[in-house]
Order: C-alpha cells, then sequence, then structure tokens
C-alpha cells in the first residue's frame, strides 16, 4: 500500500485498498490500544432485557443527535431470562432515552411488523425536518418455518418523536428492502464459502465536505473457486470480509445505488462488522468490529475495534496503529466488550461498546457453551459498557480513559480530567497513586 509508511503522518488519496495481510501481522496489544478491564455496574438500569449491539440517532453528518435535551439509542435486544446465546435467533430492535447522558429508560420495541424473522444491527437517522429514519438488517425469510440466514438491508420511514407528553417514538413505520448483494461487487449468500455470510449493519452518513450522501455495510467480496486470489490458497480465500457502500443519487434515505467497497479483508478475515465513519480536522476514520476467530488461521488478532484513516472518504485507507488495532480487551478478559461504535465530542473521539462475556478468560468463546446455563447467565453482561475515551491524531491513536457504564455525554458536556492531565497538573503522581476525585473538577 502506497502510503503504509506515514506513520504519524497523514495518509493520501486514491483507490480503495485492501486491509493487507502484512498490516495484520502487526497486531499486537500495547498500552495504548488495551481497555481496562470492566466490572458490572452497580445496579443493571434496563433488567428486563440483554442489551447488545447499540447504536445513536445520529445527524447527517454522523454527529449524535440532541432531541430536545434527550439523546435516544437503538439496541438488539431479547428477553433477559433467555441464555444468551439464543439472543441471535429471536432480537428486536428497542429504544432508549436519556435527559442527562447517564441514566436510561426503555422506550419499549421500536417495530411490529418489521421485515425478516428477526432484526439485526443497523443505523438511525434524525433528519432536517425532524423525521426519524431506522435502517436495520432483516435476517432470515419471513415465514420460514426454520431460521435462515438470508441478509437484507432495509430502510424505516415514518417515525417521529413526540415531546409533548414525555418522550414518544412512533410510527407508522414503511418498511423499504434498500440492498441485496448484487454477486459482483458483493457475494450472495449461495456463492459463500466462508464459515459466516455478512450483508448486514447499514450505517448511514452524509458526508459534510462534499454533501454526498452514503450508506455503509458489513459485506463479502466475491472470490470464486479456483481464482488465484491469495496465491490460489481456498483456505484463505474464504477469509473475504469487505466494507461496503452505496451512494444516494438524491440525498433521499431510500434512495441507493451500489458502489465499489471501500475496503477489503481478502486473505485476511471474513467479519468487518459495523463499518462506521467519524470525521474530523479533514480526515476520515472508518471503524469496524471483529473476532479473533474471523481472521485467516496464520494470523493473530483480537476481539476488537479496528480502524482505517484516508483524505478522501473514498479512500485509500491506512490501517491504525500500523495494524488497524484501535482498542481490544485484556488477555484475562478477552471478551468482556464487543461491538464498538465511535463518535465525536470535543477534542477526543469516544466509543461505546457492550458489556458481553466478563470473568471468562477462554481461547474462544465456544467454551461458554461448556459452562453450566446458571454460569452462562452470570458471566454475560447484557448491557452498556463503559465509554472510553480515544486520543485520535493522524493515523494514531491512544486509549486516555473511560467513562460510565452508559455514560454518553450530553451536547457541550465537560469530561473529567484524564490521569495524563492530573499528572500534569500535579494532582496525582506518575505512578497513577493519590486519591484525587476528579468528578468535581471541569477543565480549563
Amino acid at each position: 500500500m502506497a502510503n503504509e509508511s506515514l506513520g504519524e503522518g497523514r495518509p493520501g488519496t486514491g483507490a480503495r485498498a485492501g486491509w493487507t495481510r502484512e498490516q495484520a501481522r502487526r497486531i499486537e496489544r500495547t498500552d495504548d490500544t488495551i481497555a481496562p478491564i470492566v466490572y458490572p455496574p452497580a445496579t443493571d438500569q434496563i433488567p428486563e432485557v440483554h442489551i447488545w449491539d447499540t447504536w445513536f440517532l445520529r445527524n447527517r453528518d454522523g454527529t449524535l443527535a440532541d432531541v430536545d435535551g434527550y439523546r435516544v439509542c437503538f439496541s438488539l435486544t431479547a428477553p433477559s431470562d433467555l441464555l444468551p446465546g439464543k439472543r441471535h435467533d429471536v432480537a428486536t430492535i428497542r429504544c432508549f432515552y436519556s435527559d442527562d447522558g447517564r441514566n436510561w429508560h426503555n422506550a419499549g420495541p421500536v417495530f411490529e411488523d418489521a421485515l425478516g424473522q428477526r432484526q439485526w444491527a443497523g443505523s438511525a437517522l434524525h433528519d432536517d425536518d425532524g423525521s426519524v429514519y431506522l435502517f436495520y438488517t432483516a435476517a432470515g425469510e419471513e415465514g420460514a418455518e426454520d431460521l435462515t440466514y438470508a441478509q437484507r438491508i432495509v430502510g424505516a420511514s415514518g417515525g417521529s418523536i413526540d415531546m409533548t407528553d414525555g418522550f414518544e417514538l412512533s410510527g407508522p413505520w414503511t418498511h423499504h428492502e434498500l440492498l441485496q448483494p448484487d454477486g459482483d461487487r458483493y457475494e450472495r449468500e449461495d456463492q459463500s464459502r466462508g464459515m459466516i455470510y455478512t450483508f448486514r449493519d447499514p450505517w448511514f452518513f452524509e458526508d459534510p465536505e462534499t454533501g454526498e450522501t452514503w450508506l455503509l455495510f458489513e459485506a463479502n467480496t466475491p472470490v470464486p473457486e479456483g481464482s488465484d486470489v491469495c496465491g490460489g490458497d481456498a483456505a484463505l480465500q474464504e477469509f473475504n470480509g469487505s466494507v461496503g457502500i452505496a451512494r444516494s443519487p438524491t440525498g433521499d434515505p431510500l434512495e441507493w445505488d451500489l458502489e465499489d467497497p471501500l475496503l477489503d479483508a481478502v486473505g485476511v478475515n471474513q467479519e468487518l462488522e459495523r463499518p462506521h465513519i467519524v470525521y474530523r480536522d479533514g480526515l476520515y476514520y472508518l471503524f469496524i468490529s471483529s473476532h479473533l476467530h474471523t481472521f485467516a488461521p496464520d494470523l493473530e488478532g483480537f476481539d476488537a475495534l479496528y480502524g482505517f484513516v484516508a483524505e478522501d472518504l473514498r479512500g485509500e485507507y491506512v490501517p491504525l496503529n500500523e495494524s488497524g488495532l484501535v482498542a481490544t480487551n485484556p488477555e484475562n478478559a478477552p471478551f468482556q466488550s464487543y461491538s464498538w461504535m465511535a463518535f465525536p465530542h470535543g477534542e477526543e473521539v469516544l466509543v461505546q461498546s457492550f458489556f458481553n462475556y466478563y470473568d471468562f478468560d477462554g481461547e474462544t468463546l465456544d467454551e461458554i457453551a461448556h459452562l453450566s446455563e446458571s454460569e452462562q447467565m452470570r458471566r454475560f453482561g447484557g448491557s452498556l459498557g463503559p465509554t472510553l475515551r480515544l486520543d485520535v491524531e493522524g493515523s494514531r491513536t491512544r486509549i486516555i480513559g473511560t467513562l460510565g457504564h452508559w455514560h454518553i455525554p450530553m451536547v457541550g458536556e465537560t469530561l473529567p480530567l484524564t490521569d495524563r492531565e492530573l499528572i500534569r497538573r500535579g494532582k496525582r503522581d506518575d505512578t497513577g497513586s493519590g486519591s484525587y476525585d476528579t468528578r468535581n473538577e471541569t477543565e480549563s
């Protein structure tokens, strides 16, 4: 890749690029990329449901929406008495809202008549006229007797938020099938040779530089059998994840044309989940989540947030921190968090994720199934985890602190000083000891 050696420098522009095997071999945990150990919160805010993949209501430019002083988010949910491993089979989308960014309330299921047998992750748009659009993955075919795994990208229009008598999100919703894979740029289910088939996770974004409107999504790049890709290695060819993109020719959130992928990972990784963009300082930061088990057999990655950066939305993307690794779990709690979503706040980038399996240091999540049902339930967080704070500069990132479980700051909210800032101000020594309480101080 032409700009691979830039290091701290700014990336270049040009054609889309792949996440290369050479880059992925550099993945390693560092002090800048390891998140702190997560412990359960004192109180489970929404105890009636398991909560996992979560997305916030956003404006067209990707910033978090403020609706009359409320933050709004959407999550995949399932009843909390269900065995956690079964939750994906019955996933439904619920809405939650908060007037302080810390205490959240359950507004209930969003849809009564969504497409698919169940719904998987997406994004949500608060449009300029106040209307709400929800983009989601319709998983499975309606009416099928058994679970099926076909995936379509769907948009739901007609939503609105009424604040007359407290918070209320309502329809009537109209569901529109927006995209299916074309078999050329994006693999169809019948073409798939890998462990997982993907065409999901739509994420809406209007480019603040050009005004063009885009929908990112997770997909797979078709690699025909007998191809010479990856030196003809059939096993490596099965690891063919990509970040797909579609363009709206008019800006209409329901009108899309498929375009070539932003990024592919053929021979590297099979699953580039929940792609999204953070635009800051004239750069486009592309983030995805991925698992350790979806890397090609001779590569070692983690359940982690990975990222890339370019000067143009269409690339060429350079991996952050040379390998792409931005934030991962500690070695002794490798599955404590997953499904990271980044968003800008002031001078920082904040990262939200869900609290996954904690107090568990197995080599793979498959080992969870060998535990008793009571232990599986005990070790599953099923809620939002702490919010990570990232310092982002050029092609480098570092974790500089955390906020509490479910803490999504409000517009203009000043964050507590980080340990590094406290040391600089002489209020904590560089060993990290000391009892100074940052809750009562604001940044100057």
